[in-house]
């Protein structure tokens, strides 16, 4: 057996706290979980520290920056700037927990993994499926958007408007939502044919929008620095609904964060984990949150927060209104859309598809499911995953369930930050490639404001969320309890030697 990335000290005894072996609370080691990555056929490590930023940048910037702003501005003001950056605060605290997990266990499964290593199986499987639930829901809501996004581009540039029938879900008064399935099977194509060419690709999106963004803030900037009026917006008054606006504000955008978690999904195909999965996870927060509260900036200069207020196409509308421009802006914008929510459908499909093959390694869910093709490439949850999210988009409108997704990453970030504090005490000498400063204070503040914003989600959001968990908790006691590999002993690899 391969051993583990990046050694352990004192695994003998040297201040190490022994992990039960079994129960429902068993712990597997933080070391055989990476040295598990060595098993014949594992997955192939070729991506590095610009990939692993753009995965992030490409499931961060989507549709939150391009909608946002319409349905935050309404509560903040102009003050939405201060949002985006209380938004940024609340998410670091979480961002700097997944780097120090991340750099030392460089494992698939993110917070699934994580939580193995040290809360036990039982709430591993509890975020696990929870994580599956999440992304998956994620995936199919944001597919949807896209389709309304091609369907505003296409009607803009040629004329053509897709009939409802096959244009949107049967609650939404269509029957087939065409655009959505054709996005999700795509994609999931892209991730069968390896993981060189999904990152190649994500990061090529990656660039493209970020061009788009930076159009806009020189368009934007010109308006306001050069055109007679320098814009119909202004920053007086300032915060229109007080502090609380500004609070209230924040709670929705910090969902315009979410998505660097991603980047921990990818740990065990990374070249470098130590070093390039803390850089890419607290970096392309950093980027995002710099290019949030520019665009933000510029937005509330070219035009007032009363016009924004609930608007669609926030970006568009502030250049139209303060700026100027044709609908050739627009039209630009909403191109830009499209391939930000390309990009995350992308980052997130490929996420989810990486928690469960770490699930079904551990003989939680059947081994078999997991086994990789020639490419190194679990083929057969990629493929299945896909048609199922690709059905959900295509028939069910998304509206209320996709507030699932909110109380899931929460949940994630809460049991995360939990975990540094815990490996902290059972495995203070194991060697970090990243080491969370001030703990437990830093973990303990982003439990804190986690909880916080779930307290604000609604009752029947919690409902959904319980009954999912039952469901998980029934199938982990029929199969996975029994089993599971670690409880069993056994490490046979998922692929035959060669393959």
């Amino acid at each position: 057996m391969p051993a583990a990335a990046g050694g352990r000290r004192g695994s003998g005894n040297g201040g190490t706290t022994a992990a039960p072996r079994s129960g429902p609370f068993a712990r597997k080691p933080a070391h055989q979980l990476v040295a598990e990555t060595g098993d014949d056929g594992g997955l192939r490590k070729a991506v590095g520290a610009v990939s692993l930023t753009a995965m992030g940048l490409g499931a961060i910037i989507g549709t939150g920056i391009f909608v946002i702003i319409g349905e935050a501005i309404g509560l903040s003001g102009p003050a939405i700037v201060l949002s985006f950056a209380l938004a940024a605060i609340t998410c670091v605290f979480s961002a700097l927990s997944y780097s120090e997990l991340a750099s030392t266990i460089p494992v698939s499964g993110s917070a699934y993994t994580y939580s193995y290593a040290t809360l036990g199986e039982l709430v591993a499987w509890i975020i696990g499926w929870d994580l599956i639930l999440e992304y998956g829901v994620s995936v199919a809501a944001i597919a949807v958007g896209w389709g309304g996004y091609l369907q505003s581009l296409l009607d803009s540039l040629i004329g053509v408007h897709l009939p409802d029938a096959i244009s949107k879900a049967p609650g939404d008064g269509g029957t087939f939502n065409l655009p959505a399935v054709v996005l999700v099977l795509a994609i999931a194509a892209l991730l069968c044919v390896g993981v060189r060419e999904s990152t190649r690709t994500n990061t090529a999106m990656v660039a493209f929008k970020l061009v788009v963004l930076i159009l806009f803030v020189i368009l934007g900037g010109y308006a306001l620095l050069f055109h007679e009026g320098g814009g119909a917006g202004g920053f007086s008054p300032f915060a229109t609904h007080g502090f609380s606006g500004v609070v209230d504000a924040a709670a929705l955008i910090f969902f315009a964060y979410i998505g660097f978690d991603a980047v921990s999904t990818s740990g065990e195909e990374a070249e470098k984990p130590q070093r390039d999965l803390p850089v890419a996870i607290i970096g392309s927060l950093v980027i995002a949150t710099f290019l949030y509260v520019v665009v933000a900036l510029v937005t509330v200069g070219l035009a007032p927060a009363s016009e924004l207020g609930g608007s669609t196409a926030p970006l568009a509308d502030a250049l139209e209104i303060g700026g100027g421009y044709g609908s050739w802006a627009a039209d630009v914008l909403s191109l830009g859309a499209l391939v930000a929510i390309t990009s995350v459908v992308l980052t997130i499909l490929y996420g989810q598809t990486r928690i469960m093959f770490a699930m079904t390694r551990d003989g939680l869910l059947p081994r078999g499911y997991g086994k990789l093709s020639a490419r190194r490439t679990p083929v057969r949850i990629t493929v299945s995953f896909g048609v199922a999210i690709a059905l959900l988009a295509a028939f069910i409108p998304l509206t209320e369930i996709a507030k699932l997704v909110n109380i899931g990453t929460l949940f994630a970030f809460v049991l995360v930050n939990i975990g540094v504090i815990v490996l902290r005490r059972t495995e203070p000498d194991m060697e970090r490639g990243f080491r969370v400063p001030f703990v437990p204070w830093f973990p303990l503040a982003g439990i804190a404001l986690c909880i916080y914003l779930m307290t604000r989600l609604e009752g029947i959001t919690w409902l959904r969320f319980g009954v999912w968990l039952v469901l998980g908790l029934a199938i982990y006691g029929l199969y996975g309890r029994t089993h599971s590999r670690l409880q069993r002993g056994d490490r046979e690899p998922l692929v035959e030697p060669g393959r």
